[in-house]
């Protein structure tokens, strides 16, 4: 019997985990890694949620998907891996949420499903559905005793009174809501009890809100960091030095939802509570790994613990994904093959790899074809012998479309660009990093000397054979997974795909 457990814990930045020497505690899974496989330079395909999760769970670049923000369809002929695991047997649950933007042109105009980009992946089964409103939570909430407020979205925000502490210890007040009621305790307990009531295989999708916003950490999560000893901000000296790298950065730190507080005791606070919240996470999944172990799961279960981005914290200036710095792509992987403990037992993976290889890597372990959709590969051979099966991708490469649809062509006009010019591609090598625009001037950055991405070098003489190779390579990328999209496998009666859709699917807003 094979289980699998998919767990995936809301813009976790990559190098937060403590056995990789960060101040963040995460001792469960760190045990996790120590007994499986360690992925230490894993991207996110695309951001925000919606872009990236369909990356996540179909195999494919955003180029290729088509659903490149939070509330454009993801097209209903492709397939991912929770219609592939049902298709042949399984029983794919969804503890949480996938932010999928479902085809419209499934459903009727009138139905509920259309109304939110917060939808469930095609073909998973929602057990306990949460996200921006968690009436599932609210409900076990009220029948507690609790009062709810509304709309019930406040649970997330709503704080217990601010208490004076003594000097060294500005730390954020807690939320309202105790740590043992709290809606990722609540989350965890759900799956448990799940698991211990089915009679065959499971396949658990668990998808945790923390460490998302709103940062407001529970008691005793809120105290763990103390705020002082965070100020290690990657950014450059001031706002305006920050805005002069590029057009494009300067337009995002001109949005007041993506720059950072100027009140550096105020961004101190939210990324305190921002690293409590993921020891929080850590220590109901100890809570989880402890049950799988107790009930006789833990030698057949394979576990996949990552994100969907990153978050910039006040790196740059700026706060939440986007754009094309490290810390909005770079994510925590940590795999457990139960068939390979011996070959994999604290291994780690220095190769690049991408969300777009978690479906063939869970299909390949359940022994089922890979679509060939997929523009990723299975790690099941970096994890059972070190080594790729064939060809390895030596760079990481994601995308972004940073329409602003909900403002209109405010933005677009500003930078000068039409909303389909508004797109960005990166390849990120060990030593280079290469950003190209649809319209706007590229950057290129050292990684050796600029290890933070302070400096564009993309006009610099010295560094432009280098910049024309890495955007040959872009472009060859490009080519290579376009070429792909003709051998799409449909979901109809017609077999092959025999064309592309369009670049991008049009948005659907209720």
């Amino acid at each position: 019997m094979k289980n699998v457990l998919f767990i995936t814990a809301d813009q976790w930045r990559g190098n937060c985990l403590s056995t990789l020497g960060h101040r963040v505690q995460t001792p469960h899974l760190d045990a996790l890694a120590a007994s499986g496989t360690l992925f230490k330079r894993h991207f996110a395909n695309a951001v925000p949620c919606g872009p990236s999760r369909a990356s996540l769970h179909t195999g494919m670049y955003l180029q290729n998907h088509r659903s490149g923000t939070n509330g454009t369809p993801l097209d209903a002929r492709f397939t991912n891996w929770a219609l592939e695991t049902r298709h042949h047997g399984y029983d794919p649950v969804l503890f949480g949420y996938t932010d999928t933007a479902n085809d419209p042109r499934q459903f009727a105009e009138d139905d509920p499903i259309l109304t939110s980009y917060e939808g469930p992946l095609p073909g998973i089964k929602p057990v306990l559905q949460m996200g921006t409103f968690p009436d599932a939570w609210a409900k076990w909430l009220e029948d507690l005793g609790y009062p709810i407020p509304e709309p019930n979205w406040k649970l997330y925000t709503e704080k217990a009174p601010h208490v004076e502490y003594e000097a060294g210890g500005d730390y954020a007040a807690p939320l309202k809501i105790p740590a043992k009621h709290h809606d990722t305790r609540f989350m965890v307990d759900q799956v448990i009890d799940y698991i211990g009531q089915v009679d065959q295989s499971f396949c658990v999708h668990l998808s945790l809100l923390r460490p998302h916003p709103p940062w407001v950490a529970p008691h005793p999560y809120n105290e763990l960091y103390p705020p002082q000893e965070l100020d290690d901000f990657v950014r450059a000296e001031d706002l305006e030095t920050e805005a002069a790298q590029h057009p494009f950065l300067q337009e995002m730190l001109a949005k007041r939802h993506y720059r950072a507080p100027s009140d550096d005791k105020k961004l101190l606070r939210l990324k305190s509570s921002y690293y409590g919240l993921m020891t929080e996470v850590d220590t109901s999944l100890g809570r989880l790994f402890d049950y799988l172990k107790a009930a006789g799961h833990w030698d057949n279960t394979l576990i996949i613990f990552t994100s969907d981005h990153g978050e910039q914290i006040g790196d740059h200036h700026l706060l939440g994904k986007l754009g094309y710095f490290d810390a909005s792509y770079h994510i925590p992987l940590i795999i457990r093959d139960p068939n390979k403990v011996a070959e994999s037992q604290g291994q780690i993976v220095d190769r690049f790899t991408e969300n777009i290889d978690i479906m063939p890597t869970l299909l390949e372990w359940l022994d089922l074809p890979v679509p060939h959709q997929c523009d990723g590969q299975s790690l099941l051979p970096l994890i059972q012998t070190g080594q790729p099966a064939g060809y390895w991708r030596d760079a990481a490469h994601w995308e972004y479309d940073f329409r602003d649809i909900p403002a209109g062509e405010a933005q677009e006009s500003r930078l000068g660009l039409s909303p389909h010019q508004c797109t960005l591609n990166v390849i990120r090598s060990e030593h280079y990093k290469y950003v190209h625009f649809t319209q706007l001037p590229p950057l290129f950055f050292d990684l050796r000397e600029d290890p933070h991405e302070l400096i564009n070098l993309a006009d610099h003489p010295e560094y432009q054979s280098l910049v024309l190779e890495y955007a040959q390579r872009l472009l060859s990328w490009r080519m290579n997974h376009d070429e792909q999209t003709l051998t799409h496998l449909a979901l109809t009666d017609d077999g092959i795909i025999s064309r592309p859709a369009p670049r991008y699917a049009v948005p659907y807003y209720q």
